[in-house]
């Protein structure tokens, strides 16, 4: 190898050309795939980097050689930087000097391979190079030839190394702005490029100078020394004019000399990045940079007017993310003033001011796609653009309608094979958004004219173009409807009939004709009323693919009028497709069948008896979600048909149910749907609720322990004695014995009868029944906690019947009886959850002492609860109790202030919004408690925090200056809360900080979502970086999650943080270390971080720019070729 490496390094530099050639490449080829550790990658870069390094400092090594020697030591310093620290020659000494290079190939190639080892250089060395040679270099008086390399040179760095840079920006930054008015193109274009790449990589020290750097965007956009034309308002004709010359000079006109639209391209990127990554700036950027890309969307140079379409695009996909929202509401907006309007100040908002811009942005570039010459690729980005515009501003290109479909016109004119076919999608996609976001008397007019066209493209055999014009008739007919007639419907239902009855047509023309024929049927009823309906036979199959037919027989359902006959077709079509094996859509079936069960005039009476048996394979626990829906529909049927249905249900449905009622795996929407069926059961027969009850018993009775939810026994009788009051005594007599002091019921008995009376108390006044309550109570010295619990529970829902008669009772018990007290307050949360809100307003003065002096309890369960029936307290008079809350914020006593943060915490989940009034002006004051020295009153005040952010983010947002700074320290783990346990042979270490900073992180992650615009982004990703390598696995998924979100709403922000984000991410995808010690839990754990890290990789994969984070690069690479993730992560990607 040794041997092989030397001959070779011999070779390059030789005198024969083809000999040195062939000795570079191969050169190239070792370094590229060198193993990356072990003795030959050891050798070969001991050997390999002095003699590259010796090349470089001959002085008679030709610039081939010297091109090709800097490539090889770039691979080497890229792969295997620590070889290169301790070197006797640093690689830093000897490139150096290249930077004086005559020929500029040379000094190019160095500066990258320069910049390439500066973040493995040391600190003086950096310090050096800035001292002695970039500073210098930047100086007026130094020449421009140097001055091009230097600034070339300090690109090169903030791109592989920005955090050296950053620092001296102060110095550097003011001079690249001077030197960019020197007057030579290439330091113009170098000094545009430089100030790109310090936008995007130090974006914190920047910020000083952006508004110097708009104005030389700004300045260079408009640079064009060749072009006679004198004012902006004239730019937009330019390419017009442009193109007439052309066509006058013929072939003679070349210009080859012209590079000024490389100055006004690199000026327009240069816009782009400080747009993509200051969304803090966007009403400034309107006001400043907007007008000045408008005027240059005519640029006469192709590249550079789709490089400022593009630019324009980003600023409308930012004020989409960021702008808040249309109406341009104060409490969501990034903005300023506006000009008085009579007297009055109004918000000034990104909205607002693009709206005023709309007229000279729509006439620019409307300008630009109506010539008949204009490129295919240009015509495709003006529409995209239009497109993008209208998405963010709807409705707002009304007036230049009639342009607009003269364009589209002169583009689907043209065949698709002559011109592009993703022109006419492009095209045609702009349009269905352009019918659905205008009214029709907008593009009425036009309407004739351009439909010919689309008619002509249902027919195309290029299945995109077909699937757009399906599509766009589908906008025309929602925007149009009622649809009286009109030739081109008729032409369009025959067209979707034929592309329906054809079994060849493509799966996604197929879809989008099945779409038009539902929109055909809701908005021209009357002239598809006259059709033979044929197209219902195609729709209606069941092979293939049948979810999108599902959805037009849904959607035609609920919203047309239309006969029996129809709705006994679909119901047939709906059943076949139910008795079909597997699960998939079978949700989505059982919505369309509830919407043609709700179409019937009248159900027909054999209905039932053929439905029911089909409903009864899904009454089963294995599918809880299909259960709850076959349950909603025979509720339906015993509501709309009772007498029909009823004796089906009883005889094949009503013992499965009594099976599957105890079930605890029945929870959310599928037990209200259980719920929901013994209520209509009851409804539809009387007779029937007095044998429902003890059925129900015996089924719990005979279940299995684990498999027997009492709560769920017990809400179903409650429903059915709330359905049927008529066995409301029976029902209370006979739970009430097994609570008799002399009773011998079982433990699982008395749980039973308890939640049963506490479920019909709730609304059944029990206070004649008095010993029942007694007997409650009794039961909370119980030595079964199931027990206390229930009685708890029963205790509670009694009161709630009669609040005057048994809730004094509870608050004495509170108040006075020590062992009761927690049973107690459970029974006072159960009253002020289910107490309406007018009930509470009558007794909330008799509960307020009570729980406050609670509060003061060191037993966190029981603060719980007293804040949770304080915060729902509170919402019933805000002007009372909230001041008593915001009192007690300053008590000395943690455990007090923590109830009133959690008190607070859930006021904002159920509050009105008038509530919002009283609460805006004290929230602050609660969230002050982020920076207490109590650590678990500042984790309830990071969740209470949380929580606003998510309910009532609007009280906060203005805020948010105030508070981050707290919040961003409790991301940071606190050695301090970090203490060793010795539990028997092992030692563990155990952070008592660790629930704070996860509930910071989720805090972090909501604000995301909620707060976006008012976040400084750059500061927001530092923070998330830092939770990457945390120790705690769950800090991670929540930071993994909130980088798959930045990677969607600040793509170009992100993507500069790649590579700082590699080594975490890295790290996370190892897995976990096997040691003898390692269990099946350790090994699921990291295998579900992995799965994290991946979604999160295939996430920021998306947004990396080819070049600029070659570490990241080399990770996803690694990644993709793994045996293990590779296949999952291309998945992912969609690759």
């Amino acid at each position: 190898m040794e041997y092989v490496v030397d001959k070779l390094i011999d070779f390059s530099a030789g005198k024969d050309e083809e000999l040195r050639d062939i000795a570079g490449l191969a050169l190239k080829t070792i370094t590229s795939e060198l193993p990356t550790e072990g003795k030959i990658t050891v050798k070969a870069c001991e050997k390999l980097t002095p003699k590259l390094l010796g090349q470089l400092e001959k002085s008679d090594t030709p610039p081939e050689t010297l091109i090709e020697t800097l490539s090889i030591l770039s691979i080497l310093i890229s792969r295997f930087p620590g070889y290169l620290i301790n070197l006797d020659t640093q690689p830093i000494q000897v490139l150096t000097p290249m930077l004086s290079h005559p020929r500029p190939a040379v000094r190019k190639r160095a500066i990258t391979t320069l910049a390439q080892f500066l973040p493995y250089s040391q600190t003086q060395q950096f310090t050096e190079l800035l001292t002695t040679y970039i500073v210098p270099g930047l100086a007026p008086s130094a020449n421009v030839e140097k001055q091009r390399t230097v600034v070339q040179l300090i690109a090169a760095v903030a791109r592989h190394s920005p955090g050296q840079i950053a620092p001296a920006l102060n110095q550097i930054a003011a001079s690249i702005i001077k030197d960019s008015q020197r007057d030579d193109e290439e330091l113009r274009e170098s000094c545009l490029q430089a100030l790109e790449a310090l936008v995007l990589r130090c974006p914190t020290e920047v910020t000083s100078f952006l508004s110097a750097i708009i104005q030389v965007g700004n300045q260079y956009i408009k640079y064009d020394p060749n072009y006679a034309g004198g004012d902006d308002d004239e730019d937009e004709e330019m390419a017009e004019d442009d193109d007439e010359d052309d066509d006058e000079l013929g072939d003679e006109y070349e210009d080859d000399e012209d590079t000024s639209y490389k100055i006004r391209r690199s000026a327009t990127k240069l816009l782009a990045a400080v747009i993509a990554t200051r969304p803090e700036l966007l009403t400034t950027l309107y006001k400043e940079v907007s007008p000045v890309l408008i005027s240059r969307f005519g640029d006469r140079e192709e590249t550079v007017r789709l490089e400022v379409w593009s630019t324009y695009g980003i600023l409308l996909t930012q004020t989409g993310v960021y702008g808040g929202t249309p109406q341009s509401s104060t409490e969501h907006t990034v903005g300023g003033k506006r000009k008085r309007e009579e007297g009055m100040e109004v918000e000034e908002t990104p909205y607002s001011l693009l709206h005023s811009q709309v007229p000279s942005l729509s006439k620019a570039l409307l300008n630009q796609i109506k010539s008949p010459k204009t490129a295919p690729p240009t015509l495709e980005a003006g529409f995209s653009l239009l497109h993008k515009l209208l998405t963010v501003l709807p409705g707002s290109l009304a007036n230049q309608s009639a342009q607009i479909i003269a364009n589209a016109k002169s583009v689907l004119s043209v065949s698709s094979r002559s011109s592009s076919a993703s022109l006419q999608v492009t095209c045609m996609s702009f349009l269905a958004l352009f019918f659905s976001k205008h009214a029709p008397a907008v593009y009425a007019p036009q309407l004739d004219a351009i439909t010919p066209f689309l008619l002509q493209a249902l027919a195309e055999k290029h299945p995109r173009i077909a699937s757009e014009a399906f599509r766009d008739f589908s906008a025309l007919l929602n925007a149009m409807q009622p649809v009286k007639g009109g030739a081109w419907v008729d032409r369009v239902y025959d067209e979707a009939v034929r592309r329906l009855s054809n079994h060849d047509t493509d799966a996604e023309v197929r879809s989008c004709a099945e779409e038009c024929i539902g929109d055909l049927w809701i908005s021209a009823t009357d002239v598809m009323k006259t059709k033979s309906r044929k197209e219902w036979e195609f729709i209606c199959r069941t092979t293939g693919r049948t979810d999108g037919a599902i959805k037009v027989v849904t959607k035609v359902a609920t919203k047309v009028d239309i006969d029996d006959a129809w709705v006994n077709g679909c119901i047939d079509w709906v059943m076949t497709l139910l008795r079909k094996s597997g699960r998939g859509g079978k949700i989505e079936a059982f919505n369309c069948l509830d919407a043609l069960l709700r179409r019937y005039s009248q159900i027909p009476a054999g209905l039932p008896p053929t439905l029911i048996p089909n409903l009864k394979a899904y009454i089963t626990p294995s599918d809880i979600l299909l259960l709850g829906a076959a349950l909603d529909i025979i509720a339906l049927l015993l509501e709309l048909a009772p007498k029909a249905t009823f004796p089906e249900v009883e005889r094949d449905i009503l013992s499965d149910v009594y099976g599957i009622a105890h079930s605890p795996l029945l929870a959310g929407a599928p037990f209200d749907s259980v719920l929901a069926f013994f209520a209509a059961l009851v409804e539809a027969d009387m007779q029937i609720a007095a044998h429902v009850v003890p059925n129900l018993v015996t089924a719990v009775e005979k279940a299995p322990k684990n498999d027997a939810s009492l709560t769920n026994v017990a809400k179903c009788i409650g429903q059915v004695v709330k359905a049927q009051r008529a066995i409301a005594a029976g029902t209370i007599a006979e739970f009430a014995r097994h609570l008799k002091a002399g009773s011998k019921a079982k433990t699982p008995q008395v749980v039973l009868s308890l939640f049963v009376v506490g479920e019909v108390g709730r609304f059944i006044d029990m206070s004649p029944q008095h010993d029942i309550f007694n007997q409650a109570i009794d039961r909370f010295t119980a030595e079964q906690e199931e027990v206390r619990t229930a009685a708890a529970f029963a205790a509670g829902n009694i009161a709630v019947g009669n609040l005057h008669h048994f809730l004094p009772v509870i608050v004495k018990m509170v108040e006075t009886d020590q062992a009761k007290r927690l049973l107690s307050l459970h029974a006072l949360k159960e009253i002020v959850t289910h107490c309406s809100h007018g009930q509470l307003e009558t007794v909330a003065d008799m509960l307020w002492t009570p729980l406050f002096e609670n509060s003061e309890n060191q037993e966190e369960t029981t603060r719980n609860v007293a804040a949770a029936c304080l915060g729902k307290l509170t919402t019933t008079h805000p002007a009372r109790y909230l001041p008593q809350l915001q009192a007690r914020i300053t008590d000395p006593n943690p455990a007090t202030r923590a109830t009133v943060l959690s008190a607070i915490r859930y006021t904002f989940a159920e509050s009105p919004s008038s509530f919002d009034e009283f609460l805006g002006t004290v929230i602050m004051d609660f969230l002050a408690l982020l920076s207490d020295s109590d650590l678990t009153v500042r984790r309830l005040a990071l969740s209470a925090l949380n929580s606003a952010a998510r309910s009532k983010p609007h009280l906060i947002r203005d805020h948010l200056p105030t508070l981050l700074p707290s919040l961003y320290k409790e991301t940071v783990i606190n050695p301090n809360l970090i203490r060793t346990v010795q539990m028997g042979p092992w030692t563990h270490k155990v952070d008592d900080g660790l629930e704070a900073r996860k509930t910071a992180y989720e805090t972090l992650y909501t604000l995301l979502d909620t707060c976006l615009s008012r976040l400084d982004l750059h500061e927001f990703l530092a923070h998330v970086a830092v939770g990457l390598a945390d120790d705690s696995d769950e800090v991670k998924v929540i930071c993994h999650m909130m980088l798959f979100r930045l990677a969607q709403v600040a793509p170009t922000a992100t993507a500069q943080k790649l590579d700082d984000l590699t080594p975490p991410l890295e790290k996370s995808m190892k897995g976990a270390t096997v040691t003898k010690d390692t269990v099946k839990q350790d090994l699921e754990r990291a295998a579900e971080l992995q799965r994290s890290t991946l979604r999160a990789v295939a996430a920021l994969s998306k947004i990396s720019q080819p070049g600029t984070s070659p570490k990241f690069d080399a990770f996803v690479a690694a990644t993709q070729k793994s045996a293990e993730w590779g296949s999952e992560f291309r998945e992912l990607v969609g690759a």
